[in-house]
């Protein structure tokens, strides 16, 4: 009895096989390139390279190189754009911020590079390393965090400063409204907000905090950083934290 040859699956060489599969490669390589990736704001970037540092310096083996805390710029573009799809412009702009905020560092490492000629040239390296306020920034305040007036001597200035639970210093006279401040920041920094709001509104609350050390803060500065910070009555759990610290700070902006 025959079989009908038309109804037998056709087989393949074996030298089709890796053929397929650079076929099959090139597709999903066309595909990764055609996925775009997110548009992202600069905040939400800087938050990525500051994570970035951070776990790098969690689990470094090593100062400097592929396990170490400090890196290469070449090395940070690789892995962030491999992990996150960030351009180089992201990391690079971006990156440029943290380090004038401090929270990055960049050092610079100098060696000689002698020619065969006798020239000895010098060449710099710069690595790129998680700073101990970046890492307050993600912790946030410690036992061995810096003290913010650190080097002052603050009984020569006669004021009273008081440091509150999340670390900032303020003068004595303003010590219910820091604790407000204060404890408004952990309701915001605990709450489901978007990462991205919550830097915002932190960032208003240090505002405030920074000029309550002060004898005399400045009004203009404290009403607007206050505007910012009370939008925080929208986010669950924190509307009565809102109230109660309104009713202490409007007395120091009229």
């Amino acid at each position: 009895m025959h079989r009908n040859s038309r109804n037998e699956p056709q087989l393949h060489s074996s030298g089709s096989r890796p053929q397929l599969v650079s076929i099959l490669r090139k597709i999903e390589m066309a595909k990764a390139k055609s996925i775009k990736p997110p548009n992202r704001t600069n905040t939400e970037v800087r938050e990525i390279l500051l994570g970035y540092f951070y776990a790098r310096n969690k689990n470094a083996t090593s100062a400097r190189g592929k396990r170490g805390f400090a890196i290469k710029i070449m090395d940070v573009r690789k892995e962030l754009k491999a992990s996150h799809g960030l351009s180089q412009q992201e990391v690079i702009g971006n990156l440029n911020y943290l380090i004038s905020q401090r929270w990055i560092d960049e050092e610079h490492v100098e060696k000689s590079v002698p020619l065969p000629s006798g020239t000895v040239i010098p060449q710099s390296t710069s690595y790129y390393k998680i700073t101990a306020a970046g890492i307050d920034k993600i912790e946030g305040p410690g036992e061995f965090t810096m003290p913010k007036f650190h080097g002052i001597n603050i009984s020569a200035t006669g004021h009273n400063i008081i440091t509150l639970g999340d670390g900032n210093q303020i003068n004595a006279e303003f010590g219910d409204l820091g604790r407000s401040l204060a404890d408004l920041r952990e309701g915001i920094s605990k709450s489901n907000a978007p990462e991205a709001a919550k830097l915002n509104l932190v960032a208003d609350i240090e505002t405030i905090q920074s000029q309550l050390a002060k004898p005399h803060p400045n009004r203009s500065i404290l009403g607007l950083a206050w505007l910012g910070a009370k939008t925080a009555a929208v986010i669950d759990g924190c509307a009565d934290l809102v109230h109660k610290t309104a009713g202490l700070i409007l007395p120091y902006l009229s």
